[in-house]
């Protein structure tokens, strides 16, 4: 038995028994110390770390990294060739006949409202000044990513869903690179690009000219740059371990400017900029990010962890996850600020009067407030009073997808692709897989237990996105909601299921019984995500079918 004790100059490099190629790392407990990589009670979901030669079989982390837990894959090549061929791949689905269907040449479903809106910001250099429908009621920066695309194409199908579909396809970029870091495996990165490839919600929210999508990759990317952030903080107090900085005084060491935490408050700062639901993951994410920073500090030895991160760390994160984000969403209405004639550009002085307690604010940030009050009383009164939208869901239903939304639906033989049949249609419908949804409930049961009872942060990451998206909605019931508020959702249940996925394959340590069953288990369960995507294909897409197909798709009641 041959102790190693290696000191490292980054968090980049442990022992390969630690973390292996397609392995799920174990999760860092936050308590500090060593652990024995070959103890099954330590060394959790360790996969396939392949061959480890003699002097690599180390039995005991002692260097200042090894306390974070092992470091991210290093088969780089191998995690960008998954990652890229999924990518392409997403394009595929994405874009395949991406034109179709349309409602006579005209937007479907909430396309209608906007796509034209969309075409609006881009004859009038980036935004809107008749709201067409009483009101314009989101932010600009989802109708300019839309406008891009009729800048592109022109007026059509292609246009006014190029963007969506672009944003679609990134996010199956994203969620491999994001599942790769979070688990420590590229199998489990790769499993997780194609889950989400083969969520229906994901796949026609990125085949319709609508805002949701735009807030899923934003929000996605956010969080990603704080996964990134993670790493790198721990990475820097290795160092300062290393170098004996760490007991200079009870705080800690300062940590430096830190762009991917930056980068992050950016980013749902533009997603707020879509809808104002970013807000929501802003909350949230900035909670979590404070929270790792303390188990971050406490691991490396700080003497008060929580102090210090007041005193080292939170003023440079409000900088970043309030500051930032407050600064992303008011330059998402640059063309607004530089017009004359959008919506209530010049509110003071016309709606309201010049004269305010607030009068050393902007007359044009008076105005945006104005607009925005306007804006919010438009949402409060959404509500079911006057009966409720035919396709209207209450959030209790969308963890397994209970309610889906019909977008279109064309009936006999005036359908497209027909050919006068009467026994025919074409439709589409956002409908999450059954496959992926149906297990959601368990999921989130087994994401509790494992952040709650074995202070698992990686499951506690993906709740607190899963949730973000999720628990707001419960505080106004009498809203009209509906089920493509799950966008945003969707990435995250598909990490949580690729954390399962994990564990059910099992430790490199395991049996070979053992081992091939968690591979023969994870085989059927993509199979048949898969297999059920394909099922649903037709009425993701609009395609021709006839009228039992279409009565053999509807497996529940709820879903006509």
């Amino acid at each position: 038995m041959h102790w190693v004790h290696t000191p490292h100059p980054t968090i980049g490099r442990v022992s390969e028994r630690s973390a292996g190629q397609d392995g799920v790392g174990r999760p860092d407990s936050g308590r500090g110390g060593g652990v024995d990589v070959l103890d099954p009670r330590a060394a959790e979901e360790v996969v396939d770390v392949g061959k480890v030669p003699p002097v690599a079989r180390t039995t005991r982390l002692a260097g200042p990294a090894e306390r974070f837990g092992p470091p991210p894959p290093t088969d780089r090549l191998r995690g960008w060739v998954v990652t890229l061929t999924l990518t392409a791949l997403a394009a595929l689905v994405r874009f395949w006949n991406l034109g179709f269907p349309t409602d006579k040449g005209t937007p479907v479903f909430d396309e209608k409202h906007y796509v034209p809106q969309a075409w609006q910001v881009l004859r009038n250099g980036g935004y809107e000044d008749n709201p067409g429908f009483r009101l314009v009621v989101h932010p600009p920066l989802g109708k300019q990513f839309i406008a891009i695309g009729e800048w592109l194409f022109g007026y059509n199908g292609w246009g006014w869903r190029f963007s969506a579909a672009v944003a679609g396809t990134v996010s199956v970029l994203l969620i491999v690179r994001i599942a790769r870091r979070l688990t420590r495996s590229t199998l489990l990165g790769g499993l997780a690009g194609l889950l989400l490839i083969a969520d229906g919600v994901s796949h026609v929210q990125s085949r319709v000219g609508m805002l949701d999508v735009f807030l899923a990759v934003l929000v996605l990317a956010a969080f990603g740059c704080l996964l990134v952030d993670r790493d790198q903080v721990r990475a820097r107090l290795a160092v300062a371990m290393r170098e004996g900085r760490v007991d200079e005084t009870p705080w800690g060491p300062r940590l430096g400017f830190r762009w991917w935490r930056f980068s992050a408050g950016l980013l749902v700062g533009l997603s707020c900029g879509v809808k104002w639901s970013g807000a929501y993951y802003l909350a949230a994410f900035a909670v979590l990010a404070v929270l790792w920073d303390v188990m971050a500090r406490r691991t490396a030895g700080v003497e008060r962890p929580w102090a210090g991160t007041i005193r080292r760390d939170l003023v440079p994160a409000f900088g970043s996850l309030a500051a930032v984000p407050i600064l992303a969403y008011l330059a998402t209405w640059w063309a607004w600020f530089g017009s004359e004639t959008a919506i209530d550009r010049h509110a003071v002085g016309t709606e309201i009067g010049r004269d305010s307690a607030f009068w050393f604010v902007p007359d044009a940030l008076r105005s945006l407030w104005f607009y925005s009050s306007k804006v919010l009383e438009f949402h409060e009164n959404l509500t079911t009073a006057k009966g409720p939208h035919a396709w209207e869901s209450k959030p209790w239903t969308w963890p397994m997808g209970l309610r889906p939304m019909l977008y279109y639906l064309e009936q006999g033989g005036g359908a497209p692709g027909c050919d006068g049949r009467s026994d025919c249609l074409g439709a589409v419908m956002l409908i999450g897989t059954p496959a992926l949804y149906w297990v959601s409930l368990p999921m989130l049961g087994w994401a509790l237990w494992r952040a709650i009872a074995r202070t698992d942060w990686r499951y506690t990451a993906v709740l607190v996105g899963y949730f973000a998206g999720f628990l707001p909605w419960f505080a106004n019931l009498d809203r009209q909601m509906y089920f493509f508020y799950v966008t945003p959702m969707a990435p995250f249940l598909v990490l949580g299921l690729v954390l399962v996925l994990g564990q059910v394959l099992g430790r490199a340590s395991a049996g070979p019984e053992r081992r091939g069953t968690g591979r023969l288990v994870v085989a059927i369960y993509v199979g048949l995500v898969v297999a059920n995507f394909v099922w649903l294909w037709p009425i993701l897409n609009g395609n021709a079918i006839p009228t039992w197909l279409w009565n053999a798709q509807m497996w529940l009641p709820s879903w006509r």
